[in-house]
């Protein structure tokens, strides 16, 4: 019995086996197209804007992929992301019902190809080693007008940007205009001369902005004679110093139907602490803004370098909103993932008011407001923890107004009522346009790579975008930056910090007027004059000294205790425990199948 069992076995497992190969065959040949996406944000899939860019396509695109492939054979990560390119393209195709075509070119060296692909706009790099060109670029056309675009080179880094870039060179050659947008800034992003007279270029998010846009830079004379006509959309950036006739310009664009984005500040770092305000404005519409407040919120408080030891504290006033902190149900803030601000302002309503605020960006229930000066004053943030009291209440960051918008200056009502409703959004802080709060420059042979850690770029692009006419881009570009924060850890360090701030506030302070007492001390007996109480006084001082930096050191290991045993219980789970359950399920089921062999299969 067990004999002919073994034989028949002998003959199903080649059977199997083949069965198995036609299979994977079969699959790799009808199924090579189709994937599940498991990622939480199904970044591997098209997301619902650029498939409806896809789906709107009235002429049709040629897009042409050039990319190296002998040149590339030593460079496994770069293949790799050639296939997902690929993947990415032909799902596209698919999708577009005929009106994408896509073709592959492999440019090789000094032959026609490469030099269409060079004045298609694309650029090479040289392989390490072998020093040839290698060509990884996008060339797209509009077959009924003409209008080219191009993607100059997939760089590895700028991965998470795949589809939004591909997205952007279809919408570009799908739009036959771009809408115009007009800049008045107090502040330096349009680049020029620093301190020591080098040329510096415009901020990350201005220069995304041209990209998207068609950007007109006003000065005081050109805002003050702006009319609706002139622009699509008006953004005023840290607004100081404007005269009653720029006011008037700004509100007669409002009630003529203008589309408004305005970012006011009560204490920008980059404009050397100076607060902006449109109070004239915010007084008719009945905004409520004091441009002598920030918030801080522990709960939010980003990592960042202490001005005199050098060593990473956590800053209140510095905070990195995610989650519930922004409004997912406003497409200017729906796909975002992290906003990081600093010394940031809040929105309120006075008495009166007629319009409604609708939070794009708010605080948790731990911040409270302070007077800028406390900020501006403390030497360390530690310090900003002195005291602490939460609030209870969410401040808004950032807002739309919702309703109608009252006219600061009735003077200029227009005659008759505005083609189009005016919209308006504001938000208190300029610090977020800054590019040391959302980008990392990595510098190339090539040029500047700059690397995004958080949506501040997304949120300015979108505000404009949304105002100047909603776009399929807005639910896109969030997805670039999908940072998965751990919400157990940042508990553990809010906790941490209620726990032993107050002391470590305390400790230096006690260590600041010892260090104080012993050098007035050094200074008063020198030497042999030192009698012998002078002498042990200081080294009573000398002692307390290095006690309270003992102290500090164990308060310091304190605030990252809990994170410490977090991390090795994690180690254990994942590196010891999961294998060890594996590895005994695996026993189990080798027992039972040997169980089951000695009893031929008939047992209970």
């Amino acid at each position: 019995m067990r004999l002919r069992w073994r034989g028949r076995l002998w003959v199903v497992l080649p059977i199997l086996a083949a069965v198995y190969v036609l299979l994977v065959l079969g699959a790799s040949r009808w199924l090579s197209r189709d994937r599940i996406d498991l990622t939480q944000d199904h970044l591997y899939t098209l997301s619902p804007g650029t498939l409806d860019i896809i789906h709107h396509l009235r002429q049709p695109i040629d897009l042409t992929l050039y990319f190296s492939e002998g040149a590339s054979r030593g460079l496994p990560q770069l293949r790799a992301y050639h296939q997902r390119v690929v993947q990415m393209l032909d799902q596209v195709v698919r999708e577009s019902n005929g009106f994408v075509r896509l073709t592959q070119i492999d440019p090789q060296p000094f032959s026609e190809d490469e030099d269409r692909a060079s004045a298609a706009g694309l650029t090479s790099v040289r392989g390490e080693g072998t020093g040839e060109a290698i060509f990884f670029g996008l060339a797209g056309r509009n077959a009924g007008d003409g209008r080219t675009a191009a993607i100059p080179f997939f760089l590895p880094a700028k991965e998470p940007f795949l589809e939004y870039n591909v997205a952007r060179v279809l919408h570009d050659l799908s739009i036959t205009k771009k809408p115009r947008v007009a800049i008045y800034s107090g502040l330096p992003i349009w680049g020029g001369n620093d301190a020591d007279g080098n040329q510096t270029p415009p901020w990350a998010v201005l220069q995304q902005v041209q990209q998207l846009f068609d950007v007109q830079q006003l000065d005081a004379t050109s805002l003050a004679s702006l009319r609706r006509t002139d622009a699509d959309v008006l953004a005023v950036i840290q607004p100081t110093g404007l005269t009653h006739a720029d006011f008037r310009a700004i509100d007669r664009y409002v009630q003529d139907g203008g589309h408004l984005l305005v970012f006011v500040d009560p204490d920008s770092e980059v404009d050397g602490n100076e607060s902006s305000d449109l109070q004239p404005l915010f007084q008719a519409w009945g905004v409520a803004f004091d441009p002598d407040r920030v918030l801080l919120d522990r709960s939010r408080a980003l990592t960042v370098q202490s001005p005199t030891t050098g060593a990473p504290v956590r800053d209140p006033s510095v905070l990195g909103l995610t989650g519930d902190e922004l409004n997912r149900r406003d497409p200017v803030t729906k796909a975002l993932s992290v906003i990081d601000v600093a010394s940031t302002g809040y929105f309120g309503l006075l008495a009166g008011a007629t319009v409604r605020l609708d939070p794009l960006i708010q605080s948790t229930t731990e911040a409270m407001a302070v007077p800028a000066k406390r900020v501006r004053d403390a030497g360390e943030p530690a310090a900003l923890y002195q005291g602490y009291a939460p609030d209870g209440e969410h401040y808004a960051i950032a807002v739309r107004l919702d309703g109608s918008v009252p006219a600061a200056f009735s003077a200029d009502l227009p005659a008759a009522p505005a083609a189009r409703k005016p919209q308006v959004i504001l938000v208190a802080d300029t610090d977020l346009l800054s590019d040391r709060l959302w980008v990392q420059p990595s510098p190339t042979s090539e040029q500047t790579l700059m690397s995004p850690f958080a949506n501040n770029g997304d949120f300015f692009v979108n505000a404009i975008d949304d105002l100047a006419g909603s776009s399929n881009l807005i639910a896109i570009r969030g997805r670039a930056v999908s940072e998965r924060r751990f919400t157990r850890v940042d508990t553990l360090r809010r906790q941490a910090d209620e726990k032993f701030k107050a002391k470590q506030v305390e400790l230096q302070a006690e260590l600041s007027e010892t260090e104080k007492r012993l050098d007035a001390l050094k200074q008063g007996a020198q030497g042999r004059n030192r009698t012998a109480a002078q002498k042990a006084a200081v080294e009573q001082f000398m002692r307390r000294k290095l006690e309270i930096r003992s102290e500090l050191r164990a308060v310091q290991r304190s605030l990252d205790a809990d994170i410490e045993r977090l991390s090795m219980e994690l180690k254990f789970f994942d590196i010891l425990l999961m294998p060890i359950l594996v590895t005994l399920a695996g026993l189990l089921y080798g027992l039972w199948r040997m169980r089951r062999r000695r009893f031929g299969g008939n047992w209970r």
